[in-house]
């Protein structure tokens, strides 16, 4: 399978329906004993942050969620794997991640959700799996790609779900 051509496309009728994508890739990351980066991608309200709390409910948080967009990162170490939310939004250069460490948390086994990653270019990883969100009729479109193998395997993982908890 050659990774970097796979893509699925969902449909996200409603919040709840990116909530779900959320749950079923924390599902699959936390099963997989193995870490992940996931860049979320898409213009302002287009549920990126709704996805970033299904992931993290989906790993047992349950508390807020919200967008760390003025810390940058919000940090979840309780969670199994640990996971770490950022919000590259309001970031003035790539550089700045250098100055808070941002490597040390890609070491390791934990999960990494970065909004905006656009704006980290040349500093973040490759991510194992990136998911563009955007306006689709009157709901959302999910378009997830996988970079490398083992977001191969998430992104098989999620279209094998999706595709049982919709009755096809």
């Amino acid at each position: 399978m050659n990774v970097a051509e796979s893509e699925l496309r969902l449909h996200l009728k409603a919040e709840s329906d990116t909530e779900k994508l959320g749950r079923i890739l924390a599902g699959l990351v936390s099963d997989s004993g193995q870490g992940a980066v996931v860049f979320l991608e898409g213009d302002l309200g287009m549920g990126k942050t709704t996805l970033s709390r299904g992931i993290m409910r989906g790993l047992g948080h349950e508390g807020a969620v919200k967008s760390p967009t003025y810390t940058i990162v919000e940090p979840y170490e309780h969670l199994t794997p640990p996971a770490y939310h950022f919000d590259l939004y309001r970031l003035g250069d790539p550089e700045e991640l250098e100055y808070m460490g941002i490597r040390d948390y890609f070491q390791g086994e934990s999960l990494c959700v970065i909004e905006w990653p656009e704006r980290g270019q040349g500093i973040l990883p490759v991510p194992d799996l990136l998911i563009r969100l955007g306006k689709s009729g009157d709901g959302r479109s999910a378009l997830i790609s996988a970079s490398t193998t083992r977001g191969g395997r998430l992104l098989a993982g999620i279209g094998e779900q999706w595709r049982q908890g919709q009755g096809h």
